[in-house]
């Protein structure tokens, strides 16, 4: 997997095989991939968080969030270089598999 930053034709590529079905809420922000997850309260939003902690880990790629409540703010960037790359689009694919399974 490429630790390179991607450039923005490849990251528009992503972006849409990323974003199909019920995924469509991955975007660029701030130069950084972004997305907010909505849960139907504070446990199910803890819980992916734990099984995301738990993936991150292992793939040793670890990201920017935040929780408030029933919200989970998700920013993905490679600092070692300073961008985005495969791996950053790797992850949002794995948490988008996750939130699925608490029904968001």
């Amino acid at each position: 997997m490429s630790m390179e930053p991607i450039g923005p034709e490849q990251i528009r590529e992503h972006l849409d095989r990323l974003n199909t079905g019920d995924s469509g809420q991955w975007r660029i922000e701030n130069g950084r991939l972004y997305r907010c997850f909505v849960f139907r309260d504070f446990i199910e939003a803890i819980g992916f968080m734990t099984r995301a902690a738990m993936v991150a880990e292992k793939m040793n790629h670890h990201p920017e969030w935040r929780n408030v409540y029933k919200t989970v703010h998700v920013h993905l960037i490679t600092h070692s270089c300073d961008g985005i790359t495969e791996l950053d689009f790797k992850l949002a694919e794995q948490m988008n598999g996750l939130s699925c399974l608490t029904g968001v």
